[in-house]
């Protein structure tokens, strides 16, 4: 029975064939992952007809060997592109595809120098991403995982919400728990925002101490067998005012129109829209201030995103979060999100704690 990855190289070999490469370099981990199952931080894998070879150096060649057998392993020596550029030229892949949004201006100049004037170097983006937006089985099922951990986590976060509390104590907790619930790590950095601070979308946890009669804002997201979730819940510590209650209302329904807007087939511009024109109803669409999702896999932001005038169209397999919000300044933020996966005739939400409004 073939591997995963052995399914999915196949998938990019026809993919090559039909943009008219010899091969495609691939320079980014995750893609490297994806493919390979390679999970080292340095290295290139070259797919092409005659099969798929990963370049790499002494430090990781043991473990290239134990998690990629059906991988050709290449010594790298010298520089990785003197490496890459030598293979290319022995077996004659003159048409190399590469994609641009991973390879730095610098990287691809040495690269070209290294692989000589007969390559030529063609921009192939999206070639890997697209396959990687389309999850399997296999995938969805460590994603569901994966969002319930998450999930847990942040209900076990609310308990300890407590005046007095500083956001970096908060943020650490929640790192501990996900490292002893099985996951490997965070998929990006914690955000724990208190007050004011909940009106900065990206807040960094810091010293700042919870008050009574604050909004808190608690934003994570796990790696589990590689693969990320990611949740936000929005919470008052006190009685909260009436205005935060409807902004609160006005956020969940938001998301709620954006939820049943997620289906195969609808623009990602569309799903976009469907929170925005809830918002606006509130006067509160000039108060959200970035896009309604993003897809989710390998890394925590993947294709596609969810944003204005967005023409991709959502297909089965993808999974996106779903996350409207609003922020105002010197008073706090609200937001909510979940992670969606579309199937085909119906879409299933993964993360699974309750959305109600809370007062601690």
């Amino acid at each position: 029975m073939n591997s995963p990855f052995t399914e999915r190289r196949k998938r990019l070999r026809a993919a090559i064939h039909e943009a008219k490469l010899h091969a495609l370099v691939i320079t980014h981990p995750a893609s490297w992952y994806y493919l390979a199952g390679f999970t080292g931080d340095s290295g290139v894998l070259v797919v092409s007809q005659g099969g798929a070879t990963l370049i790499t150096d002494g430090r990781f060649t043991t473990q290239a060997g134990e998690e990629c057998p059906a991988v050709r392993l290449v010594l790298q020596k010298g520089s990785l592109t003197e490496s890459v550029g030598k293979f290319l030229r022995e077996r004659a892949l003159r048409r190399v595809g590469y994609d641009a949004s991973r390879l730095a201006v610098a990287q691809l100049s040495l690269l070209k120098r290294a692989s000589g004037a007969s390559t030529r170097w063609i921009p192939a983006a999206g070639l890997v991403e697209s396959q990687r937006a389309r999850k399997d089985a296999s995938e969805l099922a460590v994603m569901r995982k994966a969002a319930i951990l998450a999930g847990d986590v942040l209900s076990g976060a609310l308990k300890l919400l407590k005046p007095g509390v500083t956001e970096n104590e908060i943020a650490a907790e929640i790192e501990f728990q996900m490292r002893k619930g099985g996951a490997s790590g965070p998929a990006f950095e914690t955000i724990v925002a208190f007050g004011e601070r909940a009106a900065l979308p990206h807040a960094r946890p810091t010293a700042k101490r919870l008050r009574k009669n604050e909004l808190v804002v608690l934003d994570l997201g796990v790696i589990l067998a590689h693969y990320c979730s990611d949740i936000t819940r929005t919470v008052y510590v006190g009685r909260a005012p009436a205005r935060v209650k409807t902004w609160y209302k006005a956020v969940l329904e938001a998301q709620t129109a954006a939820i049943s807007a997620v289906k195969a087939g609808v623009t990602c511009g569309d799903v976009d829209a469907a929170a925005r024109q809830v918002l606006a109803g509130y006067k509160l669409d000039r108060y959200f201030t970035h896009s309604t999702g993003h897809g989710l896999g390998l890394e925590v932001h993947e294709d596609p995103r969810l944003a204005r005038g967005q023409r991709a169209r959502l297909e089965p397999g993808f999974v996106v979060t779903i996350e409207p919000g609003v922020y105002m300044a010197g008073v706090g933020g609200i937001r909510i999100e979940d992670d969606v996966a579309v199937h085909p005739g119906k879409t299933e939400v993964l993360t699974r704690i309750p959305r109600d409004f809370i007062e601690l």
